[in-house]
């Protein structure tokens, strides 16, 4: 059994399902649902699409690089029935499948460490535009009062310092 990759979005379709198009020069596309098939005769690209993986490989949501990437490629080479190999082969599936899956965790866990940094960053930028909500009117007008005389020194020691 043979599961395919759907030429648009990159899923899996298994036999019996989705679409199968040949174009006049023979070559096959195969498609997991009507919406895969669809977007691909509108001509739209799959990598500006968002729900689709190569979107999500281009703009670095998801690993590109990795060894156990390279064993879901098609070999098309026939190999002799064995019994052991099948097991040996079943084994390995399963074991790699766990390495895909940590990897893709810690991907995952490395890539929100910088989206909740910058949540925080853009948190702290928001107190301080609103800080006269938080702050009552007569603390604010000390506040900006002390700021506007530490600018003044600094400006009075960036002139002695240009002369």
């Amino acid at each position: 059994m043979r599961i395919e990759k759907c030429y648009f979005c990159g899923g899996s379709v298994y036999p019996g399902h989705g679409v199968m198009f040949v174009r006049n020069d023979c070559k096959i596309f195969r498609f997991c649902t009507s919406k895969c098939h669809k977007n691909f005769k509108l001509k739209r690209n799959p990598r500006k699409t968002r729900w689709t993986k190569a979107y999500r490989r281009v703009s670095g949501k998801e690993m590109t690089v990795d060894k156990s990437l390279d064993f879901e490629k098609k070999r098309n080479r026939p190999v002799k029935y064995d019994r052991d190999l099948v097991n040996l082969t079943l084994k390995a599936m399963k074991r790699i499948q766990q390495i895909k899956e940590r990897r893709e965790s810690a991907y995952h866990k490395n890539r929100m460490v910088g989206v909740k940094a910058n949540e925080n960053k853009m948190k702290r930028q928001e107190i301080v535009d609103r800080i006269d909500i938080i702050r009552a009117p007569s603390a604010l007008a000390k506040m900006k009062e002390r700021i506007e005389k530490t600018k003044s020194k600094l400006g009075q020691l960036n002139t002695a310092m240009s002369s």
